[in-house]
C-alpha cells in the first residue's frame, strides 16, 4: 500500500503533513510519487481564503475520476480529507458545514480531524537541513476576519521539554536550522501556566486583563511532577514573563525562555512564526537581540495600517503601536528586516483607510508583504455582522499597489529606506 499527501496552506499545515506521513509509514506503507500510483490520498486542507477551499473541491472531483477507474480494475483507492476544513466541520455545532463539504465532495471517503495525529512518531521531514517544529496549535485571538480559532480551536501549547527534546534530536541528526511554529508563538505557555480555560480570548475584552500581582503560579503547580514536562528546567527560579498590552498585563508566557534555550543549542539559524504584535514583549526583543543565530527577518502581521480598520478586525493595537515595535526592534537589532501580512478590501475599507496602510508600509520598510484580498469566511464575526462591500476590482487594484510598492524587485527603495523620525520616536517612549 502507498500513500500520497497533498498539502494546502501554511507552514503549520506542512508540519502536520510531516506527522501524517509518519503515521502512514508506521502502518507499513510507503510514499507514492503521484495521485495515480497511491492507494490512500490524503488532502490536508486550508480555508484561510475561499480560493483555498475551491482548489480542494476541484481536486477531489478530479481524484474521484481516478477512483472510479481504479474501482473498475478492482484496485483499492481511498480519498481522505483532513486539515482546517475538517476542523471547522467538527467544531460547527450545527453540522451545516460538514453537510456542505460532504455534498461538495461526494468522492471523499473520510473526513479526518488532524488532531487524531499526535506527536508520538518522528515526523517524515521534507527537508534534511531545515526543520519545522510546532510548539502550539489553535488561537485565542478571534480576529473578526479569521477562521483559524474555529478550524483549530483554542490555543494549546506542547509541553516545553517535549519541544526541547525534539530540537536536541534534530541537532544530533545534523539539522542546521529550524522554525518554531504556532498561530501565535508569543503567547506560548499561557495555557500551561494558567490552564487553557483560564486564558481569556481577545473577543472577551472586559475579561482579558488582570492585575499581575493577583495572578500567581503556585508552588504546588511548579512542584507537581505531572507538570514538570510542561515547564522549563529550574522554573521555580524564574518568573513568568507577563505580556503587557495597552498598558495592562494580559498573559504570562514561556516563549522567550523557549526561544533562548533553542537558540543556545547552536543551530545556525532559528526562526519563529507567527508573532502577534500585541504579544511582542520587551523580553522577547532582548532574547532576539542577544542571540545572533535567531533570524534577523521577523514576520510581524500588520493586516491594516488604519486604526479604524484594525478595530473592525478586532486587532488590539494601533498603527502607531505597531510602528513603535518595529522601531524598538530596529534600535536593538542591527540589520533586522520585516515581512508581514496585509488584507486589502476588508469590510468597509475606504480609500483613505487603504492609504493609511500604504503609509505604514512605507514607514516600516517591509522586506516582503503577503497581500491577500479579503474573502468572507464561515463562522467569523465579520461574516456575521459586517458587509463584504468593497468591489473585487477595487480589492485587486489595492493588492497591486502593495505588490508594486514592496514586492517588485526593481523597487529597491525599501532596502535603503531609513525613517529617522520613527527611530527617534521609539527612543523617547
Amino acid at each position: 500500500m502507498k500513500f500520497y499527501i497533498k498539502t494546502f496552506g501554511c507552514q503549520q499545515n506542512k508540519a502536520d503533513s510531516e506527522r501524517l506521513a509518519a503515521a502512514f509509514k508506521n502502518r507499513g506503507m510507503s510514499a507514492a510519487t503521484d495521485y495515480a500510483s497511491a492507494n490512500y490520498i490524503v488532502i490536508n486542507t486550508c480555508m484561510v481564503r475561499r480560493s483555498a477551499e475551491d482548489r480542494v473541491y476541484g481536486l477531489v472531483q478530479n481524484l474521484a475520476k481516478i477512483k472510479a477507474a481504479k474501482k473498475g480494475k478492482n484496485q483499492f483507492y481511498k480519498i481522505i480529507v483532513t486539515g482546517c476544513m475538517v476542523g471547522l466541520a467538527f467544531r460547527d455545532k450545527t453540522g451545516q458545514y460538514l453537510q456542505l463539504i460532504r455534498r461538495l465532495m461526494p468522492g471523499a471517503d473520510e473526513f479526518m480531524p488532524i488532531e487524531e495525529i499526535g506527536f508520538d512518531s518522528q515526523p517524515v521531514r521534507q527537508d534534511q537541513k531545515h526543520a519545522l517544529v510546532p510548539i502550539s496549535n489553535g488561537c485565542n485571538n478571534f480576529c473578526t476576519f479569521c477562521v483559524v480559532p474555529f478550524t483549530r480551536g483554542r490555543e494549546i501549547s506542547r509541553p516545553y521539554n517535549d519541544i526541547i527534546a525534539e530540537c536536541l534530536d534534530l541537532k544530533s541528526r545534523d539539522y542546521t536550522s529550524l522554525m518554531l511554529l504556532g498561530q501565535n508563538v508569543n503567547s506560548y505557555g499561557a495555557d500551561l501556566l494558567l490552564g487553557k480555560e483560564n486564558v481569556q480570548v481577545m473577543r472577551d475584552l472586559d475579561k482579558t486583563y488582570f492585575d499581575k500581582s493577583s495572578v500567581k503560579i503556585s508552588e504546588e503547580f511548579i512542584n507537581n511532577q505531572s507538570n514538570k514536562n510542561s515547564l522549563p528546567r529550574n522554573f521555580h527560579r524564574k518568573k513568568p514573563i507577563y505580556v503587557k498590552h495597552l498598558g495592562r498585563y494580559r498573559i504570562p508566557t514561556l516563549f522567550p525562555f523557549l526561544l533562548e534555550e533553542v537558540a543556545r543549542l547552536s543551530f545556525a539559524k532559528v526562526e519563529f512564526m507567527s508573532s502577534n504584535p500585541w504579544d511582542f514583549s520587551n523580553d522577547l526583543i532582548d532574547v532576539v537581540a542577544r542571540n545572533s543565530n535567531i533570524s534577523r527577518t521577523i514576520h510581524l502581521p500588520l493586516q491594516s495600517g488604519d486604526n479604524a480598520v484594525l478595530k473592525r478586525m478586532n486587532r488590539w493595537y494601533s498603527a502607531e503601536e505597531y510602528l513603535t515595535i518595529i522601531a524598538q526592534l530596529k534600535n536593538k537589532i542591527p540589520g533586522v528586516t520585516f515581512t508581514t501580512d496585509i488584507i486589502v478590501g476588508f469590510c468597509g475599507e475606504t480609500n483613505d483607510e487603504f492609504q493609511n496602510t500604504v503609509k505604514v508600509a512605507k514607514l516600516a520598510g517591509f522586506e516582503k508583504v503577503y497581500v491577500s484580498m479579503y474573502s468572507s469566511r464561515p463562522m467569523t464575526a465579520a461574516t456575521k455582522v459586517l458587509a463584504d462591500d468593497v468591489p473585487h476590482a477595487v480589492k485587486k487594484e489595492r493588492w497591486q499597489i502593495l505588490e508594486d510598492l514592496i514586492n517588485k524587485p526593481h523597487l529597491s527603495f525599501r532596502k535603503s529606506f531609513i525613517n529617522r523620525e520613527l527611530i527617534h520616536s521609539s527612543s523617547t517612549t
